[in-house]
């Protein structure tokens, strides 16, 4: 540890610095060192290189040109073609189909030039003769219908007129309430219910509550405020003649000036300068390609290595 300045642990975030294995070194530049020494010693691979395109058969794997197809018969496109159609015309069984005579035109609107039955007379233009016409005979005449609904009219209906029965009011309504009560009489004691029916755990009303709600609290007495104070009289202004004030002249009080001088700062130990605790500290990283080079060349290959490319 340093005995002027910060500490390791101030500086670099350690106990102590480790120590430095290249002190008292000559320094080498990186442009004179080469990058990989294996490639300047020893024999290299020495290609013959790039040859140009040419009618010869140096720029090719094999010593003379090979044919594709080595050995096959010359054919002739025009003569197989010319096989093909007389195999073709030795299958018509007979000349070909020429008709007898060319189409023939018509000469005008109606005209049945061309055609291959003519006209028919079935599509005639011409009306046919009819007969006398005989209407048909009258439908039979009946009454006519009386008028009314059939309700509350005599002699309406086809048939005769039903006699009138005494409907009351509500007579449906009257006769349920009459078996509900006659039935109620004949029932001997309440339904018979069992409580083993199972149950939702959490009930559908969430404010349903089997136990009786506890009285309502009666809200304590209001407490009235008193009145704000006020004074007999309001504030006076001071105009410069203590008007206002309970003396009318303030007492006055010696206050020499008196220049203080600032105190040096103590260094004792009763009373030292506050220093806070440092924050963490950064420490050297090592950058990532010289891990990837450290890796790849190290103490156990470093005299076999080789250059990789990607």
């Amino acid at each position: 540890m340093p005995v002027e300045g910060k500490s390791d642990m101030e500086r670099i975030g350690l106990f102590s610095e480790m120590g430095y294995i290249t002190i008292g070194d000559k320094y080498v530049s990186h442009y004179v060192r080469p990058f990989n020494e294996a490639a300047s010693k020893n024999r290299q691979m020495l290609p013959e290189g790039t040859k140009t395109m040419s009618a010869l058969q140096a720029g090719y794997f094999e010593p003379q040109f090979v044919r594709i197809f080595d050995g096959e018969a010359y054919s002739d496109p025009v003569q197989l073609r010319r096989r093909y159609r007389l195999a073709e015309s030795k299958k018509n069984l007979g000349k070909a189909f020429l008709p007898t005579n060319g189409e023939k035109l018509q000469c005008g609107l109606g005209s049945y030039y061309g055609t291959i039955g003519g006209s028919y007379a079935y599509f005639s233009p011409q009306l046919k003769a009819k007969g006398r016409y005989i209407p048909p005979g009258k439908n039979f005449y009946t009454n006519p219908g009386k008028k009314g609904t059939g309700y509350g009219y005599a002699n309406v209906t086809i048939g005769e007129q039903y006699p009138h029965e005494a409907d009351g009011y509500e007579v449906e309504r009257i006769n349920a309430k009459k078996e509900q009560e006659k039935h109620k009489q004949l029932v001997k004691g309440g339904p018979f219910r069992l409580n083993l029916h199972p149950q939702e755990y959490f009930d559908m009303n969430p404010y349903f509550n089997d136990k009786p709600l506890p009285p309502v609290k009666k809200p304590p007495p209001v407490k009235r405020v008193a009145p704000p104070f006020k004074p007999s009289s309001p504030a006076k202004k001071s105009g410069g003649m203590k008007g206002g004030t309970f003396d009318p002249y303030p007492s006055h009080s010696a206050d020499p000036y008196v220049i203080k001088k600032s105190e040096a700062v103590p260094t004792n130990k009763e009373r030292q300068i506050f220093h806070p605790s440092p924050g963490p500290k950064s420490r050297p990283v090592t950058s990532i390609i010289t891990l990837n080079v450290t890796r790849s060349l190290n103490i156990k290959n470093y005299k076999t290595a080789q250059l990789t490319s990607y």
